[in-house]
C-alpha cells in the first residue's frame, strides 16, 4: 500500500475535510488539505534527504497526511484519538503491523502537549508539522488585530525548512512582516514548538536553528 492509495482512499478525505471543518467552527487555522499535504510532503522529504529508506519515507508521508484526523472527533488529545483512527484505517487498508505501529506512534507523538520524538517518523512528522506557519493558513484576515495566533501566522510571507547535511543542522527559515506581527509575538506562542523542534532534530542526528529575516535567532 502507498501514499497515493491513502490520500485517495474516500473515508480519509472525508475525516480530513470533516476535522478542518470543525478546526474552522473553533476558529482555528487551516487544517485541511493544504496543510496535512505540505505537511506530509515535507515529513517525507526530510527522511529522504537523511538517507532513510524509500518505505520509511513513504511511512512518513502517510502519518504526515492522516496527523490531523483526530480533530473530528475533539481538538483535546486530537493526536491519539487520531492514532486510534489511523490504526483502523491502515489495517483495513492491509498495513502490515510494523508499518501501522510506525505511522500511529508519529501521529500520537505531534502534539506538542503530550508529543514526544520517539523515532525518526515521529521526529520527522513534528518538524513538518511545526514548520508549516503561514500567511495562507489564517480564515478572517479581518480578525487578525484580535488573534495572535492568526496575527503571527499572518505576518509569515514564507516559510521554508532546509536542511544541511555537511553542519548537521535543520534550518526553519521565515520571512515575517513585523508590521503585521513582531517577532516577540512569535515567540511568545511557539517557543515551546520550538524548543520541542530542537528534541525532534536531535532524534534525527540534527542541530535546529531558526532564522527569521536573515537573522538566526536559535
Amino acid at each position: 500500500m502507498t501514499y497515493e492509495e491513502v490520500r485517495r482512499d474516500p473515508a480519509v478525505q472525508v475525516y480530513i475535510a470533516q476535522a478542518d471543518a470543525s478546526m474552522q467552527a473553533l476558529g482555528f487555522t487551516e487544517h485541511s488539505f493544504a496543510h496535512v499535504t505540505r505537511v506530509a510532503k515535507t515529513a517525507g522529504d526530510i527522511l529522504e534527504t537523511l538517507g532513510y529508506p524509500a518505505r520509511t519515507v513513504e511511512l512518513a508521508r502517510i502519518a504526515g497526511y492522516l496527523h490531523d484526523i483526530g480533530n473530528v472527533v475533539n481538538r483535546v488529545d486530537h493526536s491519539q484519538s487520531g492514532a486510534v483512527m489511523a490504526f483502523r484505517i491502515l489495517d483495513r487498508m492491509n498495513f502490515p503491523p510494523e508499518e501501522i505501529a510506525s505511522i500511529v506512534t508519529a501521529i500520537g507523538n505531534h502534539d506538542e502537549g503530550t508529543g514526544v520524538p520517539v523515532n525518526a517518523v515521529s521526529a520527522a512528522l513534528f518538524l513538518a508539522d511545526k514548520s508549516d506557519v503561514r500567511r495562507s493558513r489564517v480564515r478572517k484576515t479581518a480578525d487578525i488585530a484580535q488573534d495572535i495566533h492568526d496575527r503571527v501566522n499572518y505576518s509569515v510571507t514564507h516559510s521554508e525548512l532546509n536542511i544541511d547535511l555537511e553542519q548537521k543542522t535543520v534550518t526553519l527559515e521565515l520571512t515575517v512582516d513585523t508590521k503585521v506581527s513582531s517577532v516577540m509575538e512569535y515567540f511568545e506562542i511557539f517557543m515551546k514548538r520550538m524548543s520541542l523542534c530542537r528534541n525532534a532534530a536531535e532524534r534525527l542526528g540534527l542541530r535546529f536553528q531558526l532564522t527569521i529575516n536573515g537573522q538566526p535567532l536559535i
